[in-house]
């Protein structure tokens, strides 16, 4: 059903690799998605994509708190309860599907989970086609939608410390795609932002979002995008069987793990307030 819509949608749709280095020195490193809407090089990705950014400049200003708290405390001899926490981001970098691609800035709609920036240097031959976004006017509930990304893989980075850049494992390449099919089963709406200017609204899907797929986009049979992968919510069935697992007997709790996407009838308001050239179905 999805052959051709996801051949479109693969073309579209790009990996973002985010490394992170911690003060204890660990490395770890994530995967995400993102969509290259037009031929200027603007794109759309989940805003929580960005975190290690906002974490990083949070945990810098703890970190120098720290240092002016430890050279206080060595000058009077009391280093009691005075500890750095292993979990501060000290480094971080995002690697859009391509070396030489950067993008200094961002918008972000915090609540719906949205963000946009531009690539830096971008081609306009980088892809063959640019997405088309779904008319907001014309959704059907128990539509099938697909959802790709890049979940179920492993990416390995590593820091320089003389450089004081990531350096990506070349063997990870090519990052393998993977889609998953639901239907459209609810509209959530969540309120308004916190200027007023757009209504927080989610498109739920009858199947999850992976880890990976974030930022990633949920389209129809012709590839027209419908939301962007959000998040995953569990819902309770109500019921919990017990089960016996060695000589006890413990109840399982029974939930339904389903997607929601940022809608997109916010996704081209959004847009449209930022003057992001985008284009929209009939």
């Amino acid at each position: 059903m999805f052959s051709n819509s996801y051949l479109l949608a693969k073309n579209y749709t790009h990996p973002v690799i985010i490394s992170y280095r911690f003060y204890s020195g660990t490395v770890k490193s994530g995967l995400g998605a993102f969509v290259i809407i037009n031929n200027e090089g603007w794109i759309i990705t989940a805003a929580h994509m960005l975190n290690p950014t906002f974490l990083y400049n949070q945990h810098k200003l703890e970190i120098e708190k720290y240092k002016n708290n430890l050279l206080t405390k060595i000058k009077n001899l009391d280093l009691k309860h005075l500890f750095p926490q292993n979990k501060w981001i000290t480094n971080y970098s995002f690697w859009w599907s391509n070396d030489i691609f950067r993008i200094n800035n961002f918008i972000v709609l915090i609540e719906n989970d949205l963000a946009i920036g531009k690539i830096e240097n971008y081609t306009p031959n980088y892809q063959n086609a640019y997405p088309i976004f779904k008319n907001p006017n014309n959704l059907k509930y128990g539509t099938n939608l697909c959802k790709i990304g890049y979940p179920f893989y492993e990416v390995k980075t590593k820091f320089n410390s003389e450089t004081k850049n990531f350096e990506i494992d070349p063997n990870i390449f090519p990052i393998p795609i993977f889609p998953i099919d639901g239907i459209l089963t609810r509209t959530i709406l969540a309120g308004k932002s916190k200027d007023n200017r757009y209504d927080i609204k989610y498109i739920e899907t009858s199947t999850p979002g992976l880890k990976g797929q974030s930022g990633g986009p949920i389209f129809d049979i012709n590839g027209h995008i419908w939301g962007i992968q959000s998040k995953t919510q569990h819902l309770s069935l109500g019921f919990s069987p017990k089960v016996k697992k060695g000589k006890k007997e413990i109840e399982e709790n029974q939930f339904l793990n389903i997607g929601w996407g940022a809608h997109v009838d916010t996704i081209i308001k959004f847009l449209t307030a930022n003057n992001v050239r985008h284009s929209v179905s009939d």
